[in-house]
């Protein structure tokens, strides 16, 4: 008796210092009918004698049991990241792409060209770098203890601590991956990928995030008919010039770069088509639409429309506390003036606080996907 009782007692106290098991767990089972993998967008290059396989992204795919959409959600993850951004949470809940295949869309879940299980070949993508704790932690970790941005103070959504050591915060920074350095090769190369994979899967909604919404705009404006619609959650901005966080009291310093094509450095089509790059015109507006904003660059009138994104369905998703807060109304304002009418969510709007950046891995971040998916569900046919 005396024995049974200890044995009892010790698996207690087993089961006490476990993890608690994140609420996903009780979930009902995933019914997949089908599932796998691709590679899209490959070719060889020579180098030095020998053909090098390259310029492919690895694609994940599930198709649930129970179909009710007709197109599929191509989820694009962005710098520093893979696909895993999309398929769980470092504190193991469920991640965006299950909470979309039980609403019953079809995921294809990317790594982008030369990231995850899209191999890197330096012989053919040059210079690789990796972001460091300097960046990851007032960025996406902990920006309320940094305050480089003013929103970043209302930040209160990490999933751990937000501390090395934290076995939730490790597991973030241990996804983190090497990206190629050149931008604009990034999105020379994953634009042409992505191109491939809607030829190859047929129409499809286009989720990016952060760096790959620079990838988004030419990608729709050369499938128009196959890009069903363009889900931006706070994608590569501001237009023009990027921005650097500097802190209280200046906060924002434009990058003196020029994004050439005014929504990144790839070529989309404006109407009047201009000769080339030189011919597109920018201006600064006087003075931001409020204290903590950034001080938006459009496009000199008059301005040049965007006839592919016209009548596409496009949504840009904020958070609060992120340090796009202070820049996304710029993206909007560009494509406005250009014709295009995005549709635009600010999570705070709608009653959801307290997330940075990194919104999909965050403690509400399925909270987040019913925002999105309700007003895909509404808005795309």
């Amino acid at each position: 008796m005396f024995g049974t009782a200890l044995r009892l007692a010790m698996l207690a106290a087993i089961l006490l210092a476990q993890p608690a098991l994140a609420p996903a767990h009780a979930q009902a089972p995933l019914s997949i009918a089908r599932q796998g993998y691709m590679f899209v967008g490959q070719h060889y290059t020579k180098v030095d004698g020998n053909d090098v396989i390259n310029g492919h992204i690895y694609v994940e795919y599930q198709i649930p049991a129970r179909q009710s959409h007709p197109w599929p959600v191509v989820m694009v993850h962005g710098g520093g990241q893979s696909g895993t951004n999309f398929t769980g949470t470092p504190d193991g809940r469920e991640g965006w792409a299950q909470y979309f295949l039980r609403r019953g869309y079809a995921v294809y879940v990317v790594d982008q060209v030369g990231r995850g299980r899209a191999a890197y070949r330096p012989e053919v993508y040059a210079k690789a770098s990796a972001q460091g704790m300097g960046f990851l932690f007032p960025r996406f970790i902990a920006p309320e203890k940094f305050n480089l941005w003013p929103q970043a103070k209302l930040h209160t959504q990490w999933p751990g601590k937000p501390e090395q050591g934290d076995r939730i915060t490790d597991e973030f920074i241990a996804a983190q991956m090497p990206s190629i350095s050149d931008f604009p090769q990034q999105q020379k190369i994953n634009r042409a990928a992505l191109v491939a994979l809607l030829d190859r899967i047929g129409p499809a909604i286009i989720m990016t995030h952060s760096q790959s919404g620079a990838f988004g705009w030419p990608v729709a404006d050369d499938r128009p008919t196959l890009v069903k619609a363009l889900l931006q959650v706070e994608p590569s901005g501001p237009p023009v010039h990027d921005v650097e966080n500097l802190g209280a009291p200046d906060w924002f310093r434009d990058v003196p770069d020029v994004k050439p094509w005014g929504l990144g450095f790839e070529q989309i089509t404006y109407a009047p088509a201009p000769a080339d790059a030189s011919a597109m015109a920018y201006v600064r507006e006087d003075k931001a639409d409020g204290p903590d904003l950034v001080r938006c660059w459009k496009q000199a009138e008059p301005a040049r429309q965007l006839p592919n994104l016209q009548g596409m369905p496009i949504l840009i998703v904020t958070s609060q506390a992120s340090y796009h807060a202070p820049y996304d109304h710029c993206t909007v304002k560009y494509l406005r003036q250009a014709g295009v009418r995005p549709a635009v969510i600010r999570l705070a709007d709608v009653g959801i606080t307290g997330n940075n950046h990194m919104m999909m891995l965050e403690k509400n971040n399925l909270a987040i996907a019913k925002v999105i998916a309700d007003w895909t569900d509404k808005h795309v046919k």
